[in-house]
């Protein structure tokens, strides 16, 4: 029978990635009102209670759009394999390398 090249792994549930896509908003949407209301503050000459509502609607509509898209990158790059394995692949190339010096040494000592 043959070996599957990739060991079995669990991949992320589309809960977990929704879950990760809100909490990361959260954070990025903080920093985006912000940014957007201190360049708003400094920029214009506008009232207050009329910055806030620019403001709120650019981070409405960074919301979800964002979360949108990071939702669907989320899932997608759970379905690549590549990079998930490379810590597996140097170790066993550093082990073979011993081996292969050890082998040498022992050769070229006899």
């Amino acid at each position: 029978m043959a070996k599957n090249k990739y060991p079995e792994i669990e991949k992320d549930s589309p809960y977990r990635s929704l879950f990760k896509a809100i909490s990361w908003r959260f954070i990025a949407s903080g920093s985006t009102f912000i940014i957007s209301f201190t360049i708003f503050t400094q920029a214009t000459e506008t009232a207050f209670k009329d910055i806030l509502g620019a403001v709120s609607l650019i981070t409405a509509i960074d919301i979800f759009s964002k979360l949108i898209l990071y939702y669907f990158h989320e899932r997608l790059w759970t379905n690549i394999v590549w990079g998930k394995y490379w810590r597996r692949r140097a170790i066993k190339r550093k082990i073979r390398k011993r081996k292969k010096e050890k082998m040498n040494s022992i050769n070229s000592s006899i």
